[in-house]
């Protein structure tokens, strides 16, 4: 007997034993589970909240941001005393006495929500700064999770308040918290609800922010207003029970609405005036994230950008202004009708793209999807509005350093990632590629008096006609590039006066990347390119010859505002510069009595200024491009589905395009009152005033210098000295240096000319 029981002891103390080791390792665990989800040592000591970067036009205007959490940083000495009252006498009374847990308030909040079913939190600030801080928190918390959690912050906050000040840790504190509507931190809490900084909050203000932390979305003033200001006044309550406060100034504002900023959350708290180029920032900041090791969406950089907020808006206006009454020609003009096979084309497509088609789980059910958008006259009406929808691409240039200095890449400019149509979309830019043509045909020793023949040819198959159908004799280039003539354009190509293989060398000087496909329809401008690409070119010739590799930011600063990169664009010599101006001479031309003489007349833009009209077969696409000596500017108007297009000639680039030239370069002149500049001729004296025998261009098409002998008068234009047809030093005297700009002399020659509208 004895035995046995000795045996059961020694059983019952293994078992003690057994027990006591089993629980030391379940708590070692335990313990070791909770420590794994606190913050580690770094964590604590170098706290890293995230950080909108901010995007800044040249002028020093706030364009967008880009973040994760919405958030700007602000200081606790900017932050009134009468915030700090509000939020102490509202979430943590004892705030500056405690060591970062109130034990006192935890009892009584567990006894209130045991015993009494009252919901009661006793979170201290520094709890809650713990939580939010290091992410503590997890969806769909279980009440175990409840538990670790609420250890985890415990621990957390002693931490914290071991590590900083009280000051720090309101400061801390005030700059992670969630506020609603996209806005981490009072700093953004404040734009987004009052339009105002921290400085500027009064405090009925202050009461409100302080209020919609304990439910952003129970207390929205946005949506709840009632209860919102029924919280803030609650929150102003305990001011005046804290001592904060007195019971007059109480009763004066408790009886004040809130008086909230409805058009920055109607238009979103990622407001932007510039919502393509913002994009258009993106994608190159993230290409170049892993060199600099940042990220772009949490560590608060400040990306200084080359765009003029000034000119952005003027740009903004200019598109509106053209393109709502442009829209309205155009839907008068279309009928769907007349479009059958195209809009159930689009139909088609559209059904296929929804999400509920893609999910549908067999054939009958995407039979039944189909069916039902097909016949939905809302779904289909909506098809037809987008399908139809003009849209537009327009960027301008600073000639001389090649930044960016607006773009507008589309109608929405409220729809921050839509298609971007000044370099996301590749298009045939028709004749406004002419002036690449002819800078190889100048530069190649032709000159913009030389004589073309305006007759039709048949070469190998293709034979182009000019936009009227109209022919003639012998025309110069000039008159072949500013009246945009078809045939002389496609001569210079087929009499090898411009290689197609020079012709691809030049354009990608000039700053065309995209392949060309080098036929000689590439006279007419069939190649596809980008808007940027075709105004960088054109900024080219502005720049005489010089190449600016587009740039569009120019520094970045981290959030302390320390240097991480400058850049500058990379610049080359691209053509001659004599070619150059040649060829911009000519095309002022084009500007002052060509195709886009509606520029001087109509627009009534008198600086100097040249450029090109261009139009795409059936209308398709609409192009101007054109340049001053300070701005280069390009724009695009047609369609992204390109089963749509213009209906008629009011479709043609001089209608379609240049009036958003026009009326953008009118207003930037106007009333940024840029200085009055013009094309500077070069300075080696190569280009001089060629005076010709009249009858030796348009009747013989073999150009001769003026004498005593010619029977029909003098033809004056400009030209290379080497390129006179006879010599220079025996005809001194036929010809004379240009000491400024130069004008043509004898415009009575049009009888060669074609529709001013190509």
């Amino acid at each position: 007997m004895a035995k046995a029981i000795k045996k059961k002891r020694k059983v019952l103390r293994y078992s003690l034993i057994l027990t006591g080791l089993l629980l030391i390792a379940a708590s070692a665990l335990f313990i070791q589970y909770i420590i794994e989800g606190l913050p580690s040592l770094e964590e604590l000591e170098n706290p890293r909240p995230q950080l909108a970067s901010n995007v800044y036009s040249s002028d020093g205007v706030l364009i967008g941001q880009f973040f994760k959490e919405n958030r700007i940083e602000i200081s606790i000495k900017d932050v009134p005393p009468h915030v700090i009252q509000a939020l102490i006498a509202t979430e943590d009374r004892k705030f500056y006495e405690h060591w970062g847990v109130d034990l006192e308030r935890f009892v009584k909040a567990m006894i209130k929500n045991i015993f009494l079913g009252r919901r009661e939190g006793a979170s201290t600030i520094t709890q809650q700064l713990a939580k939010n801080l290091y992410d503590l928190k997890i969806q769909n918390e279980t009440l175990f999770d409840t538990g670790i959690r609420k250890i985890r912050e415990w621990i957390t906050a002693v931490q914290i308040e071991k590590n900083y000040t009280k000051d720090e840790i309101l400061e801390m504190y005030l700059n992670v918290q969630w506020f609603g509507h996209g806005a981490y931190g009072i700093g953004m809490a404040s734009k987004v609800y009052f339009d105002k900084s921290v400085q500027e909050l009064t405090v009925p203000e202050s009461a409100v922010l302080v209020a919609i932390l304990k439910s952003w979305v129970y207390y929205d003033p946005y949506n709840r207003y009632e209860r919102a200001l029924q919280r803030r006044n609650l929150v102003m309550k305990n001011m005046v029970e804290t001592g904060y406060l007195s019971e007059e100034e109480y009763d004066k504002y408790k009886l004040m609405p809130i008086k909230l900023s409805y058009e920055k959350i109607k238009n979103g708290i990622r407001s932007t005036i510039a919502p393509h180029f913002l994009e258009h920032i993106r994608r190159q900041m993230e290409k170049i994230a892993a060199k600099y090791g940042y990220d772009l969406y949490r560590d608060g950089l400040n990306i200084y950008t080359s765009l003029d907020s000034r000119m952005q808006e003027i740009a903004n206006k200019a598109v509106e202004l053209h393109l709502n009454d442009f829209q309205k020609q155009f839907d008068r003009s279309w009928k769907w009708s007349e479009y059958k096979g195209d809009l159930n084309e689009l139909i088609d497509k559209a059904i296929r793209n929804r999400i509920e088609y893609k999910t549908a789980q067999d054939a009958e059910a995407r039979k039944e999807v189909y069916n039902r958008f097909k016949y939905d006259r809302e779904f289909v009406d909506s098809v037809k509005k987008a399908a139809t929808r003009i849209e537009v691409g327009f960027v301008v240039l600073d000639v001389k350093t090649g930044e960016i200095k607006a773009m507008v890449g589309g109608r929405n400019q409220r729809f921050l990632y839509g298609l971007n149509h000044v370099t996301q979309i590749k298009r045939q830019p028709g004749s406004a590629f002419k002036p690449i043509v002819y800078s190889v045909a100048i530069d190649n020793g032709l000159y913009p008096a030389y004589p073309i023949l305006n007759q039709p040819f048949d070469y190998n198959g293709w034979s182009p006609q000019n936009f009227d159908l109209s022919t003639g004799g012998f025309t110069t280039l000039r008159t072949g590039l500013a009246h945009s003539i078809n045939i002389v354009a496609a001569r210079l190509i087929i009499e090898d006066y411009a290689p197609l293989w020079k012709i691809g060398l030049f354009a990608e000087k000039m700053g065309i990347k995209s392949k060309l496909d080098l036929y000689p329809s590439i006279a007419l401008g069939t190649s596809l390119v980008s808007p940027l690409e075709m105004t960088s070119a054109f900024a080219t010739l502005a720049n005489r010859g010089i190449y600016n590799e587009p740039i569009s930011i120019l520094k970045i600063e981290d959030k302390d505002g320390i240097l991480v990169d400058k850049f500058t664009s990379e610049a080359r010599e691209a053509i001659p510069e004599e070619t150059a101006y040649l060829v911009t001479d000519m095309m002022r031309t084009a500007v002052d009595e060509g195709t886009g003489v509606s520029i001087r007349y109509r627009f009534n833009f008198q600086r100097p200024a040249a450029g090109k009209t261009g139009t795409t077969q059936d209308f398709a696409d609409a192009w101007f491009i054109g340049f001053t000596p300070q701005l280069a500017a390009g724009v695009w108007v047609g369609f992204d589905d390109q089963q749509v297009s213009f209906t008629g000639d009011y479709g043609q680039g001089a209608r379609a395009a240049l009036p958003v030239w026009a009326l953008f370069m009118h207003d930037v002149y106007q009333q940024l009152d840029l200085p009055l500049e013009d094309f500077q001729m070069p300075a080696n004296g190569n280009i001089v005033t060629v005076n010709y025998c009249r009858e030796s261009i348009f009747e013989l098409g073999n150009p001769k210098l003026y004498s005593r002998d010619c029977r029909n008068g003098i033809y004056t234009d400009i030209s290379n000295v080497r390129d006179i047809p006879d010599t220079y030093d025996a005809m001194r005297d036929n010809y004379v240096k240009l000491p400024t700009k130069y004008a043509i002399k004898d415009t009575a020659e049009t009888q060669d000319s074609v529709s001013i509208f190509r």
